[in-house]
């Protein structure tokens, strides 16, 4: 009897990246057919050599047509425009997925904070100015975030009128660039402003079957994360926080993916806890972006990457427990504006006991920026330990044995 046809997964992406490479990876693994579509003129004929089908992002309610009469048993999104591009997609080809309505809030922080404050979540004061119009009065210390970028990506926070005018203008400068004025939407004509939310931040991995959610892990954030920007450097998990606080963030979570409408799929949460109670700062339709999702091991040794495939198709069985006591990532940041020449000691630092990689994905002559203006960093380190505080250790000491060159961006006379 012949073997039955791979089941079909559409994988939608803004660009051909290592994260879509590593589901590409895992599919052919699991031996499921992964059809890519990504974010490119449809008048080019393959030019990455990856056969994926081209979007038009600019143009979401397109993307439908594009794909009219083609068949796929499941969907899967990278990045947060493609999930809302994924979530159209779904619903016209009838695959599961979120709603559409759920990922276009989960992206709007603006709408987010209405929701999540309609469900009785604690929320700061916030509102939405226009970023060509007068902020009116505006008590500190606050933080100004656009609506539609994610990753800190311009979140700045500001203690006075003087720095709230600089941040303002440094985020409409932003907006303005070619990169991003190509993508923005009616979202990105106003920002928002809400007070500052002190306390210690955690980050939630889950998927959702049928408006169920599995929580995977709880990631702490060793770092402090009290501005002016708000760089996320280093992930550890299993959190900890004692189990009252855990199960605060695992609730409020659920509320929060209750609020926004989102029903199947995975889901990334970021949140802060203080005495008042958990904060929820946004949850995406999507998973952890870049290569943290290699800091995550499940029954069996079983990657994040697995578990998403499996569950597009229908597959999947949450898993009982992480695979290791403890593991962290750490995103390697930019520490200043320049170009990209190279790095040493990267051999040194693999050497640290619990080190399991240290991949740099800066390339040479790139021209690296940081936050709040970027969009990236300069590579991850992954470790393992008998509890998170080795874990997290580790990842310091390699991180310490790292040396990049970043050369300064001569002005042009």
């Amino acid at each position: 009897m012949p073997d039955a046809d791979p089941k079909a997964v559409l994988l939608v992406a803004a660009k051909t990246g290592y994260q879509t490479r590593e589901f590409a990876r895992r599919a052919e693994q699991l031996g499921l057919r992964l059809q890519m579509a990504t974010d490119r003129c449809n008048h080019l004929d393959d030019p990455w050599g990856d056969h994926a089908i081209p979007l038009q992002f600019d143009r979401p309610e397109r993307a439908g047509d594009t794909l009219a009469g083609r068949s796929f048993d499941g969907i899967v999104a990278v990045g947060d425009k493609p999930a809302h591009l994924a979530a159209i997609i779904a619903e016209r080809l009838g695959i599961p997925f979120h709603p559409p309505e759920a990922v276009a809030a989960s992206r709007n922080k603006f709408e987010a904070r209405r929701l999540f404050a309609a469900a009785g979540l604690p929320v700061p004061e916030y509102r939405r100015i226009p970023l060509d119009g007068n902020a009116g009065e505006v008590s500190y210390p606050c933080v100004l975030k656009p609506l539609g970028l994610s990753a800190s990506r311009g979140v700045i926070r500001a203690d006075n009128a003087v720095q709230f005018a600089a941040a303002f203008e440094r985020i409409r400068a932003l907006l303005a660039t070619p990169e991003i004025r190509r993508l923005r939407e009616d979202q990105d004509r106003y920002l928002l402003v809400e007070d500052f939310i002190p306390g210690r931040e955690f980050a939630v991995e889950g998927i959702m079957t049928g408006g169920r959610l599995d929580i995977l892990a709880i990631f702490d954030k060793p770092d402090p994360m009290d501005g002016p920007y708000f760089e996320e450097t280093i992930y550890t998990t299993p959190s900890r926080e004692p189990a009252q606080v855990q199960d605060a963030i695992r609730k409020a979570t659920a509320t929060a993916v209750r609020a926004l409408g989102l029903r199947h799929g995975p889901v990334h949460a970021e949140m802060r806890v203080n005495e008042r109670g958990v904060w929820m700062l946004e949850v995406a339709a999507r998973p952890i972006g870049g290569l943290c999702a290699a800091a995550l091991k499940f029954d069996a040794g079983e990657a994040l990457e697995n578990l998403i495939l499996r569950h597009a198709v229908g597959d999947y069985h949450a898993p009982s427990a992480l695979a290791d006591p403890a593991r962290g990532v750490m995103m390697i940041p930019i520490p200043k504006e320049g170009i990209y020449i190279g790095v040493s000691g990267v051999d040194y630092a693999a050497e640290v006991p619990g080190i399991e990689d240290v991949i740099v994905t800066a390339k040479e002559g790139q021209r690296l920026v940081p936050l709040p203006g970027g969009a990236s960093y300069l590579g991850f380190i992954f470790s393992r330990g008998s509890t998170p505080l080795a874990a997290e250790q580790a990842l310091r000491e390699a991180q310490a044995r790292l040396r990049f060159e970043i050369a300064a961006i001569l002005p042009v006379l």
